[in-house]
């Protein structure tokens, strides 16, 4: 009989005490976790911006006239000398002795200009030979593994941007022949012994397409009014508006890419000049800003964007730094610990604090230099609660 009452208190006992053990026992913590991997880490940041043409050329009257129905729609391509308005004379008075010294003057001034603008085709087109040779020379000599990588690929960018220089400086020499004969237009216009006068044609200074008319029915125009707006598809770039605390941080040459402008695959550009003045822009929250524009020019093939159109909405991404085939972790388990950072690193069923030093940081990833090695697991969003030495279970997926 106390035998039995005994096995009965011990049994009691033990199934008390199998109960506290369970209460007091470490539950383990459900945790998300990330892996260790080598791989690439960019540090960069995102802008909206819009494409545009860098040579744009906006034909106008020269003089009071009336004009005629334009024939030609946005979108049409024009060729170099091609008729775009016509405008027929209407009576105008007879130019007096200033007026006539004024427009004698504007001859001179437009007929110096056009000078001036053929020099800087020469000129421009004796550094876009030089920047030729120089990459194929380059070419060459990378080819032969006597020079580096990134040396041929500055020389091409050299060689590309000598000659889209050489070909606006074309395209400037064309528009001072065009000043120059509208100011000899209103000079013969103007003179006593004008000839009987006849329809003025205004052509085109350069080929390209029709961005925009200004007007469409025939109607009188006053002298200077805008007629319609022409330029070169080939000559498209990206003006983006950044901040200005990341203006400061760009550098011309660096790499973008152009995001989100109506394809999957991006366009790769590179920076070609950084505006020296700010604006203020206030943001959608009401925020005021100061920011700068940037330009960008295309890089990629232009059968990769020739439906692109100027005004059209791009994002870019401005690439600052890269680093390929270093050890990484998802951002989000790196957290700040005394003067550095550290992780939680799994360890079979624990949690282990390790300080580690990081690197780059840039598109949810940040580069381990020290601390922690490839293939091991680490815990994404830790708790604050969590401490070293927790028990923790990786939450399943």
């Amino acid at each position: 009989m106390k035998h039995a009452r005994r096995i009965r208190y011990f049994v009691v006992a033990a199934i008390v005490a199998a109960l506290l053990l369970v209460a007091v026992w470490p539950t383990a913590r459900l945790v998300d976790t990330g892996t260790v991997d080598r791989g690439l880490v960019r540090e960069t940041f995102d802008a909206e911006g819009r494409t545009r043409l860098r040579d744009r050329y906006v034909v106008s009257a020269p003089v009071a006239a009336m004009a005629r129905r334009l024939a030609l729609e946005p979108g049409d391509t024009v060729a170099a000398g091609q008729v775009l308005v016509t405008l027929d004379p209407v009576v105008a008075p007879t130019l007096d002795a200033r007026a006539r010294a004024e427009a004698q003057a504007r001859v001179a001034a437009a007929r110096a200009r056009l000078d001036a603008a053929r020099e800087e085709t020469r000129a421009a087109a004796a550094a876009a030979a030089q920047a030729i040779a120089e990459d194929e020379r380059q070419q060459a000599l990378l080819q032969r593994r006597l020079v580096a990588v990134e040396a041929a690929e500055r020389a091409h960018t050299a060689r590309q941007r000598a000659e889209r220089e050489a070909a606006s400086a074309r395209f400037r020499e064309a528009t001072a022949a065009h000043e120059l004969q509208a100011a000899q237009v209103v000079l013969t216009h103007g003179s006593r012994d004008r000839p009987a006068e006849a329809a003025l044609e205004l052509t085109a200074p350069v080929a390209g397409v029709v961005l925009r008319r200004h007007y469409e029915s025939a109607r009188p125009v006053q002298a200077g009014e805008a007629l319609i707006e022409i330029g070169d598809p080939a000559g498209m770039e990206v003006e983006v508006d950044v901040l200005s605390a990341d203006a400061v941080r760009l550098r011309e040459g660096m790499r973008v890419e152009l995001l989100r402008w109506g394809e999957a695959h991006a366009l790769e550009g590179r920076v070609r000049r950084i505006e020296p003045g700010g604006f203020t822009k206030f943001s959608a929250l009401g925020v005021e800003e100061q920011r700068v524009w940037v330009m960008v020019e295309l890089v990629s093939p232009r059968e990769d964007w020739q439906r692109l159109g100027e005004a059209y909405r791009v994002n870019a991404r401005f690439v600052l730094r890269e680093a390929d085939d270093v050890l990484r972790v998802p951002g989000s388990a790196v957290f700040r610990h005394g003067e550095g950072h550290a992780v939680f690193r799994i360890d079979g069923r624990r949690a282990r604090l390790v300080p580690v030093r990081t690197g780059l940081s840039g598109g949810g990833l940040v580069e381990i230099v020290d601390g922690l090695q490839e293939g091991q697991r680490v815990i994404v969003h830790p708790d604050r609660e969590l401490e070293d030495g927790d028990r923790v279970r990786a939450r399943s997926r």
